[in-house]
């Protein structure tokens, strides 16, 4: 094998993404990756590779990869890599780049991405942009998406024509978005936050022609400085955000009275059938745990209703649920930026507005 060179940039080719297993199951957030990576892969007119490392694995659950638009899947199969450790899986995957030679690698912001990928891109001498939210190669593309989601004067703006990776993210705290590329360096290697892609639907033709290569895997105990013993699960409950239908929010606006406003976004959930989320404001001032969080440095939702009670819509959170399918804005300032993205909007007290809202609902329920 040629020595491996990160500088020339000529000599790679094709989208990966790192779909990580956990106890032989793949995670919801590599289907995420994979349906954005296939987008990638189209503007590049290049392959999409699915990397799965573990031991076992089921096939069904390899071949249904490419239902989320894996052209290939690498599986690495060993004992070594049942269980996660940094040493293991960083050796093996900075093999398998180094003989395949990937253009761009994708890795889920997960406790596990965030772990791996600054290791290998450590090793693999190139760059990583951490949890980002958006990401492009072609020029056009990139251009519509900074006139909706920046004050640039686009079409007077002068932009380098290049298919470079332009990886978007939160900067400075989550107060503005930066856009960082790799021109020097591959792969490109970025980790996405969880949530933040969209799932394509699943295409049972896809995962029948998809090709499943079985890596052959050197690696021996001597290359693991770690022992796991045990692997313990939590029991802390966490609101689900992402998956939720409904989303209930509270911003600074129930600050006159916390709980009160609390007590009534949980209950306006409850009616709803959704969940409770919150801004970051409310975060920061530990009225709400930050697993509640929504916006550039919390989650991003796509449900089906998002209701803001109180939150004025600054850029952050907005980028955090702007692609919901309905959303309901609640704010006394009529000139309030939530309102420019609301599919419904209400100005008004939300004392006085979240009641009336209850109790239509409950109604309406009970006449059915």
């Amino acid at each position: 094998m040629a020595e491996f060179n990160s500088k020339d940039t000529g000599a790679f080719k094709g989208v990966w993404v790192f779909c990580e297993q956990r106890e032989g199951v793949i995670m919801s957030t590599s289907y995420q990756l994979l349906s954005e990576g296939r987008k990638l892969a189209n503007d590049l007119g290049v392959e999409l590779a699915g990397v799965v490392l573990g031991h076992n694995v089921k096939e069904e659950y390899l071949k249904a990869l490419g239902g989320y638009g894996a052209d290939k899947v690498y599986y690495c199969d060993h004992e070594l890599l049942n269980v996660y450790t940094t040493d293991a899986y960083t050796k093996v995957i900075c093999d398998l780049v180094e003989e395949k030679k990937p253009e761009i690698f994708l890795i889920g912001a997960t406790n596990i991405g965030r772990d791996l990928g600054p290791r290998c891109a450590a090793r693999l001498h190139t760059g990583l942009t951490a949890d980002c939210t958006h990401l492009d190669v072609d020029v056009a593309k990139y251009k519509e998406f900074l006139k909706t989601t920046s004050t640039i004067d686009v079409d007077n703006t002068v932009f380098e024509e290049n298919t470079n990776l332009k990886m978007t993210r939160p900067a400075f705290g989550g107060h503005l978005m930066a856009t960082i590329i790799c021109p020097r360096f591959r792969p490109q290697m970025s980790t996405v936050r969880p949530g933040v892609m969209q799932t394509q639907a699943y295409d049972e033709a896809g995962a029948a022609r998809t090709v499943v290569e079985k890596v052959a895997v050197q690696l021996s105990r001597e290359d693991i400085h770690v022992d796991v013993l045990e692997v313990k699960k939590a029991a802390k409950k966490l609101v689900d955000l992402i998956g939720a239908d409904v989303v209930v929010s509270v911003g600074r606006g129930i600050s006159k009275d916390v709980e009160k406003g609390l007590a009534l976004a949980e209950e306006l959930a409850g009616v709803l059938g959704g969940v409770v989320g919150a801004s970051r404001a409310c975060v920061d001032a530990g009225w709400i745990s930050a697993d509640h969080q929504v916006g550039q440095t919390g989650k991003t939702v796509h449900p089906r209703i998002y209701v803001a009670l109180g939150i004025s819509g600054a850029i952050q959170h907005k980028a955090g649920m702007q692609d919901s399918e309905c959303i309901i804005a609640v704010n006394k300032n009529e000139s309030a930026p939530i309102f420019e993205v609301a599919s419904y909007g209400i100005v008004g007290d939300l004392y006085k507005v979240a009641p009336m809202l209850i109790e239509a609902i409950r109604t309406l329920k009970a006449s059915k």
